[in-house]
């Protein structure tokens, strides 16, 4: 599902106008991007969070040239869905 997929569906289920929609999505998004990039967790109760995990440096291996690589320590942002959403998707 894209982004336009998203817009079109809540515009048919609420009546409103997919500009509007599009503006709310587009700010809900920046707004989840703005908080995770200042290290700040998101957590929307019933569907799950979106959190940053810190990776280890570790080494790895470049297969094409069979040469040893070194990989930083980095963050990433992992999402975890909420235990409801979770189990209804065990379900189905």
């Amino acid at each position: 599902m894209t982004k336009s997929d998203i817009v079109n569906s809540i515009s048919e289920q609420t009546g409103i106008s997919k500009e509007e929609v599009y503006a709310v999505v587009e700010a809900f998004t920046a707004t989840v991007r703005e908080n995770l990039l200042n290290d700040q967790e998101v957590f929307l109760r019933g569907f799950g969070s979106f959190t940053i995990k810190v990776r280890k440096e570790r080494t790895g291996r470049n297969i094409k040239e069979n040469t040893t690589i070194f990989i930083p320590a980095h963050k990433t942002v992992v999402f975890k869905p909420a235990i409801a959403f979770a189990e209804a998707m065990k379900e189905k």
